[in-house]
């Protein structure tokens, strides 16, 4: 194994036996996660486009300026927001990906080159996870015969890799740039429709209503209660609110129409 392998490893936290979330009626489940980076790309894309542009619009509201300003603000932190996640996400997702296709490229010259350490060290990782020596070794010789096979395996079990789910860039990407564009558009669109007091309490109940939906949406994949996950998700974006709000009165304008 090589030396960055064993690093990995080494951190690899302690976990123990545990029945995982249960829904009302008792049952045990299984959480569903994203392994692409999608699904992550996704909640932190509407996340941000509602928190950040319902903190610009009301940044800029609280400075006294006139609807055509704050739809001015608007939407440019929407289209320069979705473009900035988008290729945060990318090239976010790039790196992640080259440097896991380095991982397995370096884990195949190590098959190649070394085949009986190798086999020795997978016959230690079954061991450690309670196998007997003879399941263990068993195990690990049928593995072994097939390249792909133990390329797959040693990838998986040494460095916590599936080398068929490393994400899609691209994917990430689009997805980011899309759902930070939906958004950012929920606080932004009572101004193309109103102004003033009305236009401003509007996005308010708008952008807090959706931001406690996506924290609540969030508890079918952490298991927590949706209450409690809305509840936060609310508190923070109204925190941002509140403070760009706060600094746009500082920088009382008015005037602009």
């Amino acid at each position: 194994m090589s030396r960055l392998s064993r690093l990995l490893t080494s951190r690899t936290p302690e976990i123990e036996p545990h029945e995982g979330p249960v829904d009302e009626s008792g049952e045990t489940g299984v959480v569903a996660g994203g392994k692409s980076g999608t699904l992550r790309a996704a909640i932190f894309g509407i996340n941000d486009g509602l928190v950040s542009n319902l903190s610009l619009i009301m940044g800029v509201s609280g400075a006294g300026v006139g609807r055509s300003a704050i739809l001015v603000a608007g939407v440019a932190g929407l289209v320069a927001g979705a473009f900035s996640m988008g290729a945060g996400e990318y090239v976010s997702m790039r790196a992640q990906r080259e440097l896991f296709e380095r991982l397995i490229h370096i884990e195949a010259h190590e098959l190649a080159t070394q085949p009986e350490e190798e086999r020795r060290e997978l016959i230690a990782l079954y061991r450690r996870k309670g196998m007997p020596r003879t399941v263990a070794e068993a195990m690990t010789d049928a593995v072994m015969r097939d390249p792909k096979v133990a390329l797959e395996t040693h990838a998986r079990e040494e460095l916590g890799l599936d080398p068929d789910e490393l994400g899609s860039p691209w994917g990430a990407a689009f997805t980011s740039f899309v759902t930070f564009s939906i958004g950012a558009v929920v606080p932004l669109a009572p101004f193309l429709f109103t102004s003033g007091r009305a236009a401003t309490v509007t996005a308010l109940a708008l952008g807090g209503g959706a931001l406690f939906g996506v924290g609540a949406s969030m508890s079918l994949l952490t298991g927590r209660g949706a209450w409690f996950s809305g509840a936060r998700m609310l508190s923070i974006g109204s925190a941002a609110t509140a403070v760009t709000f706060g600094v746009g009165r500082l920088l009382h304008v008015g005037g602009v129409t």
